[in-house]
């Protein structure tokens, strides 16, 4: 049977790769990590950043530097056959590291996450594979937070340009929902997206087990 796939969207730093990692530990489902079909930083086309203080520098943000056509035929692929070849991109190098293999190893759904996920949600569901989309968000001063210390942590950049970078970002907050919903995602944090999704996969035995002992609580 072919797999169908949760895309999740939403800023950096809005909780994407933690709720589809809960969803793994959940019900064992794997994720396709989207930003890992970033284009390398050498690339000589990339879009850069016109003004502002990071003028100049590769526009990290921009779906052109991503491989838009690479991602969706993996993602295809992992539905059809349950299995396909993907990249490892290192963000701090900016450029493709390796490649591995993803394997579903079964599972019926998988998640798959980026910023640019959006640009997904129309051939998932063309292709009639799509089971869910979310636009992952908190406030714009927690994503902001939390962005700024998981990138620091892993020495994405330079502190100046993820700072600078940052700011930006926390002012387009609202741009980059818009754009997720225009392209057929559904606003939640990230506990409301876990707790709906977990609520329709839950087989009716399972539910009927958790009134019971809801009941019996009582």
């Amino acid at each position: 049977m072919p797999a169908r796939v949760i895309v999740l969207a939403g800023p950096s730093g809005a909780g994407k790769s933690r709720l589809a990692e809960r969803l793994g530990h959940r019900f064992g489902w794997p994720t396709l990590r989207l930003d890992d079909f970033y284009r390398d930083g050498d690339e000589a086309d990339l879009p850069r950043i016109v003004d502002g203080a990071n003028a100049g520098l590769v526009d990290w943000d921009h779906p052109g530097t991503w491989h838009r056509e690479d991602a969706v035929a993996a993602l295809l692929e992992l539905c059809r056959t349950g299995a396909a070849d993907v990249p490892v991109y290192s963000l701090s190098e900016s450029r493709r590291t390796g490649a591995q293999r993803l394997d579903l190893g079964g599972a019926p759904v998988f998640c798959a996450e980026g910023i640019f996920a959006p640009e997904v949600v129309a051939a998932c569901r063309e292709a009639g594979v799509l089971e869910a989309a979310y636009c992952v968000t908190q406030h714009r001063a927690v994503t902001f937070w939390r962005r700024l210390t998981r990138d620091l942590r892993e020495h994405r950049k330079p502190p100046l340009v993820l700072l600078r970078r940052g700011l930006a970002l926390a002012r387009a907050q609202r741009d980059v929902v818009r754009r997720a919903v225009d392209a057929g995602c559904r606003v939640a944090t990230g506990d409301a997206a876990y707790d709906e999704i977990v609520a329709g996969h839950l087989g009716p035995a399972t539910r009927s087990g958790s009134a019971s002992k809801r009941g019996l609580a009582g």
